[in-house]
């Protein structure tokens, strides 16, 4: 059996095997995103229906390697309302699937001044919820002011070319 490659299902609609959770929007503005790598996420149960329901917020949250091992800090998966007593902590360290290789990587690009491990996006593959990491240099105000400025600088040329 072939699997679907298309990210909308045969009617048109989005297909929910591909659904994005949650962006980090403020990381792509803070940060000049070096290289990008997917993660899977060692998740409860209740954390699966917490993020089908209600969706989460990864704006504060950051990566740490520790022992060999990438840990997501600071991501808010809200509580599953019909969990009963076996809910599970917004806000708790969650382990991160990477590649061996991979975790050695970024710990040695860390390593340097001025690099961090962030999430940019949390969304579900196949079923599976993944968060697309990134590593990133800080910007300084000057680059930020140029950010600002291209992205209003587009935005004008985009609304002259729909005018006409």
């Amino acid at each position: 059996m072939a699997r679907r490659s298309k990210k909308t299902a045969g009617n048109g609609t989005k297909d929910e095997r591909f659904r994005d959770i949650a962006q980090n929007r403020r990381a792509r503005f803070e940060y000049e995103i070096l290289e990008r790598v997917e993660a899977g996420l060692v998740l409860q149960g209740t954390e699966v229906k917490g993020l089908r329901d209600h969706g989460a917020t990864i704006g504060e949250a950051y990566v740490v390697i520790r022992d060999g091992e990438a840990w997501l800090v600071g991501a808010n998966i809200p509580e599953y309302a019909n969990a009963g007593m076996s809910g599970h902590l917004p806000d708790r360290t969650r382990k991160l699937l990477m590649h061996r290789r991979e975790i050695e990587r970024f710990a040695d690009r860390l390593r340097e001044k001025g690099l961090a491990l962030v999430p940019l996006r949390l969304y579900f593959k196949e079923g599976r919820a993944k968060v697309e990491v990134g590593l990133g240099r800080g910007k300084s105000v000057h680059d930020k002011r140029q950010t600002i400025i291209k992205r209003e600088t587009d935005r004008d040329l985009a609304r002259a070319n729909k005018r006409g």
